[in-house]
């Protein structure tokens, strides 16, 4: 699977050298098209730091509830990813996204995975706590860019993307503010820092 990854990664770079050495006049891109693409690329990076990010921790934490959520952000990192690769090949190609390829997914991985259980297996101060910090970060910055591109773009496909992914990465700090937050809670209750 990594070596899958680092040959769509090839091709992504491929495409880059193409589109921003000094050829767009002779293809005759646009400035919006341009910017489309680089904002594909940054957010198939991003997804792919993502990813990487959850099955680093995954295979380091020995949680088992923990690292069923990372395992869990992880393969729907992947599923980004894929998404966004193809709607890059398809908007190099034509010039146009591919309708309606991402409408019908949806995140569930809250549903799937935070339980009481989890949240009080996972501790306050340990690597997971501080992985999940770090990760609250990184969906911040997917929904910062992802929520920004969707506001710049005139182009009703790729506001649908953008919105998809938006609401995608939502999902995922969602989840895991919610962990943060009982995590606080455990340290404020063992420090006595409430103030009752």
């Amino acid at each position: 699977m990594v070596l899958e990854d680092f040959r769509d990664w090839q091709d992504v770079l491929r495409f880059e050298n193409e589109d921003f050495n000094g050829n767009d006049s002779k293809k005759g891109n646009s400035m919006e098209e341009n910017s489309t693409l680089e904002i594909l690329k940054q957010a198939i990076l991003l997804e792919k730091r993502g990813k990487a990010f959850y099955q680093n921790v995954a295979e380091r934490t020995e949680n088992r509830a923990a690292r069923d959520v990372f395992e869990m952000m992880a393969a729907e990192e992947q599923k980004h990813i894929d998404t966004l690769s193809e709607q890059f090949k398809a908007y190099r190609k034509e010039k146009k996204f591919i309708p309606g390829s991402h409408d019908s997914e949806s995140s569930s991985v809250a549903s799937k995975v935070l339980t009481e259980e989890i949240k009080e297996k996972i501790s306050a101060s340990g690597f997971e706590a501080a992985a999940i910090s770090a990760a609250i970060l990184m969906e911040e910055r997917a929904i910062k860019l992802y929520s920004e591109s969707m506001e710049n773009t005139s182009d009703p496909e790729a506001k649908a993307l953008f919105e998809w992914l938006t609401r995608w990465e939502r999902e995922h700090l969602d989840l895991l503010l919610d962990i943060d937050k009982t995590l606080k809670g455990k340290i404020w209750f063992d420090n006595k820092f409430w103030p009752f």
